[in-house]
């Protein structure tokens, strides 16, 4: 009986901890993810070091906690609250606008380090910069040059990475208006600066039909196999190739700006595609693998766009390289004629000739390359 009731003890806690992280976490249409919290001099705590979860965040002038700062993703927040620092903690002059935690990866620096840029426009007071902690305490602490372009497009002058604990005279700290999670579709406000805010001074470049594709990237960087191929179909549909590693932010934006009709393989060039569409453009994912990513992709661009893309997902197999993430790395092998039988539908590209698969020996001779990649170390 004892056994009982301490099954029944574990399962009321557990489900006390879901309901208050249902309560908790950021919304898209209201709470804590609308406001700013203005703090004076609160004391920032950056990680200690590396982990999935960590002890980091803000600390208000009389040591509480405050939890606005946090970075959440799904259903928990990925920052919890750190130990108040000992000894004496150095003093940052003049009024900051908190960024929260700065993500290195392009995908996770897109999603999960711009959400609070929201408040940028309407803030009553000149700041002197953006203040983050770091992801990677061991990393080095300056801006990657696409972060400092992205962040120069978003309005941004100086930004300050904190590495030791520091006191800033003013915080203001906004809610996250984006992220991974619910908030995938992003908060009325984190839209509304995204379409009125961010990179206004790039122009539209580029051909109405956009091919993003993965098929340069490494092997540790997760494409469909064999995508080579696909890239020859809709270069033939009349759609041109864009490989987004080889441009900086702003020809990338400049292409997505332009394009009438968008077909990307899936993954992190989506993101900022969607920061700068119009609900006129239309765009079909190329599901490349079975994640939550993938739903998290989708609602954040008809989040931002008001406009659902379609999901072309014609997956028939998938492989996991050998010693790599799960997940992220998949290679999946895509049905090149379902495929193509839906891009027809959805009126991306005129009927043809059926898009052959590859053969046996094609998928065998790309996946011993992918494997021969992975051993060697190819980042790509």
């Amino acid at each position: 009986m004892p056994q009982g009731r301490a099954e029944q003890d574990k399962q009321k806690t557990a489900l006390a901890k879901a309901r208050e992280a249902e309560r908790n976490r950021p919304r898209p249409g209201g709470g804590w993810s609308h406001r700013v919290e203005v703090l004076r001099n609160p004391v920032v705590v950056p990680p200690h070091e590396r982990g999935f979860v960590q002890r980091a965040g803000i600390l208000r002038a009389n040591g509480s906690y405050c939890a606005q700062g946090a970075l959440w993703r799904k259903n928990r927040p990925l920052t919890q609250p750190p130990a108040g620092p000992e000894g004496d903690v150095r003093e940052l002059e003049g009024t900051w606008l908190w960024g929260g935690v700065l993500w290195r990866h392009f995908g996770h620096f897109l999603v999960e380090s711009t959400g609070r840029l929201w408040a940028l426009p309407a803030l009553p007071e000149k700041i002197a910069g953006v203040l983050f902690i770091p992801k990677s305490p061991e990393a080095g602490f300056d801006l990657e040059p696409y972060q400092r372009l992205f962040l120069d497009m978003a309005g941004v002058g100086r930004v300050k990475i904190a590495r030791m604990p520091v006191r800033p005279q003013k915080l203001f700290v906004p809610g996250q208006g984006f992220g991974l999670g619910q908030i995938s579709e992003g908060t009325p406000h984190m839209q509304r600066f995204c379409q009125r805010s961010f990179a206004r001074d790039i122009a539209p470049d580029g051909p109405e039909k956009l091919f993003i594709s993965r098929s340069r990237l490494g092997a540790r960087r997760g494409k469909l196999l064999c995508e080579d191929r696909l890239d020859s179909y809709l270069r033939d549909a009349g759609y041109t190739v864009f490989h987004p590693q080889d441009h900086d932010l702003p020809t990338q934006i400049a292409r997505y700006k332009a394009a009438r009709q968008v077909i990307a393989s899936e993954g992190s060039a989506i993101h900022l595609f969607a920061m700068v569409a119009r609900p006129e453009q239309q765009l079909a994912i190329m599901v490349r693998r079975l994640s939550a990513a993938t739903g998290f992709i989708q609602k954040h661009v008809e989040g931002f766009t008001g406009r659902a893309p379609l999901l072309v997902n014609e997956i028939t197999d998938s492989w996991q390289p050998d010693g790599l993430e799960t997940g992220r790395h998949a290679m999946g092998l895509l049905d090149f004629a379902a495929a193509q039988q839906a891009l027809v539908s959805a009126g991306f590209i005129a009927p043809g000739p059926v898009w052959a698969q590859p053969s046996d020996a094609e998928i065998t001779t790309a996946w011993a390359a992918t494997e021969q990649a992975v051993l060697a170390g190819s980042v790509g």
